[in-house]
C-alpha cells in the first residue's frame, strides 16, 4: 500500500480533526457573506431589484447536536381545517400538510412529524426541541395570502390605506367560492346572479376610495423570497423572485403603471404603497415595518406558499422527553458496553490484527461522530441504534480480512504477500456486502419522508454514513495500522504465528 507512515500522518490528522468537532462545545466560525444594498435605481419606491442576484441572509457552520422528540421534548399541535368538509379535497388537505411542511424544514426543526388525520380534517405536527412554540405556531397556521393590488389614481391618498385593511377582487373570489359550497352543503337554492357582499372589513379606512380593489397577482406568481436587511435605513425587507407566470402578469402591468402607486397586500393588510419607477420582470422588494423576526416568518411563509386550507389551532401540548435523559444514559452505556466487548475479543481472538481493528474502530467512531455533528443529523434513538449497528458492520469487515489473511498464511505465503492478499480478496465482499445495505438504507430513508415515518429515516441515515464510513477505515486505516504492527514486529510476528491467530 506503499508508504503506510504518510497514511498514518493522514489518519492522525483527519482523526485529530474530527476528535476536536466531536468534542461538547466545539462551534466553527460563521462564514457570513454581505448582502449588497439593494439598489432603488430604475425600481419601485419600495420594490427594489437585486441587481446581481448573489444575496443572500448570513450562512454558517454551526456544530450542535440535534436530539429528535423521544429524547429532547418538544411541541405537539393539532390543526384544523377550518372550513367545512364540503369545501376542500383529500388533496387540498395533503396539499396543506405538505406547505406545513416546508414551512417546518425551514424553521431548522429536524425529525418533525407531521400527518394527515384525513377523516377527522386535521393535521398532527410534532416539532421536536422547539424553543419558541408562538413563533412556531404563527408560521405553521397564517395563510399568507399574499396580493398586489392596484392603486393607481390613489396617489395623494394610498399613504393613508398602509396599516389598515382592505377589500380586494382576490378576497371575493375566495368568500364567493366558500359561499357557493356552503350552499351546495345545506342544498339551498341560489340565484347565481346574487351578487356578493363588499363589505369591508371592520375597521378598514376608506378615504373615499373605489371598494374593491384590483389584484393584480397574488403570492402565487412568487418563485422565492428571502428575509433581506439593509443596513444604511436600519431596516429589514424580503426580496422575491418571480416564477414564469408571475413575471408573464406583474412585468406588462408595472410596464404600464409607471408613477402609479401599487399596495402591498398581506392578509387584507396593506404593508406598503410604493410608487412604480420602471417595468419589474424577474423580482423586487418587499418593505414594511417589519421587525426580524416578522421578516423572517413571512419570507418563510412566501417562499412554501400559501395554505390551501385555513387553519385554526385546536390543540397545543407541550411534550417532555418521552425517553429522556435516563435514555440517553442508558444507550450510551450499552454502546461503551458493546464496543469494550468488541475490542476485548478482537485482541484476544486476532491478536495484532485485533489490536489495528480495535484502533481502526476507535476512529470509526470518532468519524461518525464528528460527521453527525457536522451534517447535522437528528438523534433519535433509531438513529442511535443504526449507529451501533454501524459499529457491528465495522468489525465485520475486519474478520473478512483477518480471516482471509490467516487462510493465506496457512497456505505458506510470505507475511507481507498473504496481508496484501488478505486484504485485496476481502474487498469485494466488504464492498457488496455494505453497499447493498446502503441500498436498504436509501430505500428507508426514502420511505420515512412520508408523513408519519420519519422517524425510520434517522435510522437509516445513520447506518448508511456508518456503512460509507467504513468502506474507509476497515481498508485503508485497519490496513495502515496492520502494516506499521507488522514494520516494528516483523521478525515475532514470522517466529510467533499465534500472534497473528493462527
Amino acid at each position: 500500500m506503499g508508504n503506510p507512515f504518510r497514511w498514518l500522518i493522514f489518519i492522525l490528522i483527519l482523526s485529530g480533526f474530527a476528535l476536536w468537532v466531536s468534542l461538547p462545545d466545539t462551534n466553527l466560525i460563521n462564514i457570513a457573506e454581505d448582502c449588497p444594498n439593494y439598489d432603488e435605481v430604475n425600481n419601485l419606491e419600495g420594490i427594489h431589484l437585486d441587481t446581481d442576484g448573489d444575496c443572500e441572509p448570513d450562512t454558517g457552520l454551526n456544530v450542535t447536536e440535534s436530539l429528535g422528540l423521544d429524547l429532547v421534548g418538544g411541541l405537539r399541535v393539532l390543526l384544523r381545517a377550518d372550513l367545512p368538509p364540503s369545501q376542500y379535497t383529500t388533496a387540498d388537505l395533503i396539499q396543506t400538510r405538505d406547505n406545513v411542511s416546508k414551512r417546518i424544514d425551514a424553521l431548522g426543526v429536524g425529525e418533525a412529524t407531521i400527518q394527515v388525520l384525513e377523516s377527522s380534517g386535521r393535521i398532527l405536527v410534532e416539532l421536536p426541541g422547539v424553543t419558541d412554540p408562538d413563533q412556531a405556531i404563527e408560521a405553521i397556521q397564517q395563510t399568507a395570502l399574499l396580493e398586489f393590488v392596484d392603486f393607481s389614481g390613489l396617489r395623494g391618498q394610498a399613504a393613508q390605506l398602509e396599516g389598515q385593511q382592505i377589500l380586494t377582487t382576490e378576497q371575493i373570489l375566495i368568500q364567493q367560492q366558500r359561499q357557493e359550497a356552503a350552499s351546495a352543503e345545506a342544498t339551498a337554492e341560489v340565484d347565481g346572479d346574487t351578487p356578493v357582499t363588499e363589505a369591508a372589513p371592520e375597521g378598514m379606512v376608506n378615504p373615499n376610495t373605489r371598494q374593491p380593489f384590483e389584484t393584480v397577482m397574488t403570492g402565487a406568481g412568487l418563485q422565492a423570497a428571502a428575509a433581506q436587511y439593509d443596513p444604511n435605513s436600519n431596516r429589514w425587507f424580503i426580496q422575491f423572485e418571480l416564477n414564469t407566470e408571475g413575471a408573464e402578469v406583474f412585468g406588462p402591468y408595472t410596464a404600464s403603471h409607471i408613477q402609479e402607486p401599487m399596495a402591498i397586500v398581506l392578509d387584507s393588510e396593506v404593508l406598503s404603497a410604493p410608487i412604480i419607477q420602471a417595468e419589474l420582470t424577474t423580482g423586487g422588494v418587499i418593505e414594511g415595518n417589519f421587525t426580524e423576526e416578522e421578516a423572517k416568518t413571512l419570507a418563510l411563509q412566501l417562499r412554501s406558499g400559501a395554505l390551501p386550507i385555513p387553519l385554526s389551532v385546536e390543540t397545543t401540548e407541550q411534550v417532555g422527553a418521552s425517553l429522556g435523559q435516563e435514555s440517553i444514559t442508558l444507550s450510551v452505556r450499552a454502546g461503551i458496553i458493546g464496543v469494550v466487548t468488541v475490542l476485548v475479543f478482537m485482541a484476544v481472538y486476532y491478536r495484532v490484527p485485533g489490536l489495528a481493528a480495535d484502533l481502526a474502530l476507535l476512529v470509526f467512531i470518532v468519524l461518525n461522530v464528528a460527521v453527525f455533528k457536522l451534517v447535522p443529523v437528528t438523534l433519535t434513538l433509531p438513529a442511535i441504534t443504526g449507529f451501533l449497528i454501524s459499529i457491528g458492520t465495522a468489525v465485520d469487515g475486519n474478520i473478512l480480512i483477518f480471516e482471509r489473511i490467516k487462510e493465506e498464511i496457512r497456505a505458506g505465503r510470505d507475511l507481507d504477500d498473504a496481508l496484501n492478499a488478505g486484504f485485496d480478496r476481502a474487498w469485494g465482499s466488504i464492498r457488496d456486502s455494505n453497499f447493498s445495505t446502503i441500498i436498504i438504507c436509501v430505500i428507508l430513508f426514502l420511505f420515512g419522508q412520508t408523513p408519519g415515518a420519519s422517524i425510520v429515516s434517522g435510522f437509516a441515515v445513520t447506518l448508511g454514513l456508518g456503512l460509507v464510513l467504513n468502506l474507509f477505515t476497515a481498508v485503508t486505516v485497519t490496513r495502515t495500522f496492520l502494516h506499521i504492527f507488522v514494520k516494528l514486529l516483523h521478525q515475532p510476528l514470522v517466529e510467533r504465528k499465534w500472534l497473528l491467530g493462527v
